[in-house]
């Protein structure tokens, strides 16, 4: 355990911005999932809303950090290629 107390506090950050993170990856993978099974159920419509939800929530992962922008738009990139190909 560390003694110095900016050790200490990056420590408590560190916890902060782990629990973040995997809260916003977590809602992210259950987007793309809901996603998917919309597209693998036939339901193009309720795809392209949930599309436009898993898109936003990618974005937001980039700003907060979380993702690279380029990891961000291949994902985006893949999701819309799906949607394109059910259409």
């Amino acid at each position: 355990m560390a003694n110095i107390k900016s050790a200490l506090k990056r420590i408590k950050v560190i916890e902060f911005k782990t629990r973040r993170n995997k809260i916003i990856v977590s809602t992210l993978k259950t987007s793309v999932r809901k996603f998917e099974d919309a597209l693998k159920a036939g339901n193009v419509d309720e795809a392209k809303d949930l599309y436009k939800k898993a898109a936003r929530l990618i974005d937001k992962a980039v700003s907060k950090g979380t993702l690279h922008r380029n990891t961000a738009a291949r994902k985006k990139s893949r999701l819309a290629k799906k949607l394109n190909a059910a259409m």
